[in-house]
């Protein structure tokens, strides 16, 4: 079997577990149906897959090649500062954890995961079959691309002095991002003093992105050391 008939059948797997995952949810998948989707014997599944959780980290891996896409896409935009950048990326990661949920999910899935690979004790409780995935271990290596992006971000906005000079680019974006992820999750009907607020992504967006405008740019502007000349002899 040639390399290219080879990625084609990967590939050709891969979309089906995507369609069946949204379709139906993770659990509720068999590996039979994604061989049955794909038109492949499960034997030649299996070949490509070793397992359903291998499947499914090879599924988060391009979730989060697709992310990436994002992130790089508002990177290379000319002609902006970095807030405006780092706008702009606010604007289109939301839209994209709205219209690829399933890949959101295994993206935010994955990172609930790193919490417990991470400590050596609670690292036992993850599934071996994930711990054994090739792809899992590829996600180790890859899945800070996404924060190294919206690091350089910053640090343009640092630079062209659309963010405030004194905060820390690493920070200050896994900050950013933390709370995204906080406020994407909020979404959805709240009860506040008897009434039903309604949490929507068109309510809070605007919101969210005054708030981080307000963050980093300052109501005071930092001060600066200030250039003392003078003569030197």
């Amino acid at each position: 079997m040639g390399a290219q008939e080879r990625t084609q059948k990967e590939k050709l797997i891969l979309d089906s577990a995507i369609k069946l995952f949204i379709e139906k949810g993770y659990q509720a998948t068999k590996m039979d149906e994604v061989a049955k989707s794909a038109k492949i014997s499960k034997g030649l599944t299996y070949f490509y897959y070793k397992n359903k959780e291998d499947l499914y980290m090879a599924v988060t891996r391009k979730a989060f090649d697709g992310l990436k896409d994002v992130f790089r896409e508002v990177y290379r935009t000319k002609n902006k500062n970095g807030m405006e950048l780092l706008v702009d990326l606010v604007q289109k990661y939301v839209d994209f954890s709205h219209k690829n949920r399933m890949f959101y999910e295994a993206i935010l899935n994955f990172m609930g995961m790193l919490n417990l690979y991470n400590d050596k004790e609670l690292r036992k409780t993850i599934d071996p079959l994930i711990l054994e995935s090739v792809h899992f271990q590829k996600l180790l290596d890859v899945h800070h691309d996404c924060g190294k992006i919206g690091i350089q971000i910053v640090s343009q906005g640092i630079k062209d002095g659309s963010i405030r000079p004194e905060l820390q680019p690493e920070l200050t974006f896994y900050t950013i991002w933390s709370m995204l992820i906080g406020y994407e999750r909020l979404s959805g009907p709240i009860n506040y003093e008897g009434k039903e607020i309604k949490i929507h992504v068109d309510n809070w967006r605007p919101g969210f992105i005054r708030l981080m405008q307000d963050m980093l740019k300052g109501t005071i502007q930092a001060s600066r050391p200030q250039i003392v000349q003078g003569s030197l002899f």
